[in-house]
């Protein structure tokens, strides 16, 4: 039976607008993602594409900009400045770590960099690689970085691109793209910059990288932990007919596989038909390209000025700029519409307080609060 069940009723339809969104900045440019650093809730930190680090302060965007890393930069289409996480420890340590594609042959680049002297100024000169992964094609790079509730710096890789996962990336343990990465930064190991936690799933699997957390995955663009249960939400962005919400939960050990390009979302992809292999993880949620066609994966709602969400995981669509509430009920995910909006929705972001945000391309992030 499959794991996941979509609703798009009129009543959904009908409550689409029970959402406010009370406007925080403009004048950003193409701005993709926010985030704030541990304990620190007067600055909110976005991304834009070409290269900036930008800092909101007390409601208002700083001229200077925190880092600007532009002249290292693959810009753009899906490529840019994709991915920012703060260290845990960054308060006291002042280190923050980025995700780009590299000027000239458009490869990830995972980084390290530390803060200056100044809270509102990185250091440039700080900057030590991490890991380099080449990527074929310039589409599909995923971006997303994050901390999990373990320590460790999961790594979103898409394919490598064009259409259809043309090299088999996702399904290949042997190939960093299309997978979830899990990398210890707090250490080195021989010759890598980082360590391979000890209870990654491969470890020790002849021809597999020990850096795979999961796979099977096509361009997981955003993903997020539910700051209260430690689980782990996945919006993987579709090929032409499905997107999907991947779930695992926090007593995972790691080592699904999601299916692509066996599968895309619940339906077959490639082969066409017969495509159930044992061990496939199917999506909870999922929607077709009549809703939109390119899913931003966001978070379970932990705030208080929505109170009607609480606990309902939003997510939206960039091409739509709809959003919808999953809820789990009798033992499966559904879903309706609460906000169809103009935005297109490159990220949603979570503050100290679990409120959230959309990251709106066109230059805006917006506070989600509701009537």
């Amino acid at each position: 039976m499959k794991r996941f069940l979509f609703i798009l009723a009129l009543a959904g339809v009908a409550q689409a607008q029970s959402l406010t969104f009370t406007p925080v900045v403009q004048g950003l440019q193409q701005p993709l993602w926010l985030t704030y650093a541990p304990g620190d809730a007067s600055r909110m930190f976005v991304l834009e594409q070409g290269g900036r680090v930008r800092i909101v302060q007390d409601g208002k965007l700083l001229q200077e900009p925190f880092l600007d890393v532009s002249d290292l930069i693959s810009c753009c289409g899906e490529r840019g400045l994709l991915g920012l996480a703060f260290h845990p420890n960054y308060r006291q340590n002042g280190l923050f770590f980025l995700n780009y594609t590299r000027r000239g042959d458009g490869a990830t680049v995972i980084a390290r960099y530390k803060v200056s002297s100044s809270p509102n100024r990185a250091d440039p000169q700080s900057a030590q690689v991490l890991l380099t992964i080449n990527q074929p094609y310039a589409n599909h790079n995923g971006g997303m970085i994050a901390f999990g509730p373990d320590g460790y710096l999961y790594i979103g890789m898409g394919d490598g691109g064009s259409a259809g996962d043309p090299q088999n990336n996702a399904q290949n343990l042997g190939s960093l793209l299309g997978k979830i990465l899990r990398i210890d930064v707090n250490r080195s190991e021989g010759s890598r910059a980082y360590a391979i936690p000890q209870g990654n799933p491969l470890v020790g699997r002849p021809g597999a990288r020990p850096e795979i957390w999961a796979y099977g995955v096509r361009n997981p663009w955003r993903f997020s932990f539910d700051r209260e249960t430690g689980d782990l939400w996945m919006g993987d962005v579709g090929q032409g007919r499905i997107e999907e919400v991947n779930f695992q939960p926090a007593s995972s050990k790691g080592g699904e596989n999601y299916g692509w390009r066996l599968k895309e979302g619940s339906q077959c992809y490639n082969p066409p038909s017969g495509c159930e292999r044992p061990g496939l993880v199917d999506p909870v949620l999922e929607y077709d390209h009549s809703q939109g066609n390119s899913i931003t994966g966001g978070y379970r709602y932990r705030g208080s000025l929505a109170a009607a969400l609480e606990g309902a995981y939003l997510y939206g669509d960039f091409g739509s700029g709809r959003i919808w509430a999953g809820r789990q009920q009798n033992g499966q995910w559904t879903a309706r519409v609460v906000a169809d909006t103009e935005y297109n929705i490159s990220s949603f972001g979570e503050d100290l307080n679990g409120e959230l945000y959309v990251v709106d391309y066109r230059g805006a992030i917006y506070r989600i609060g509701s009537r």
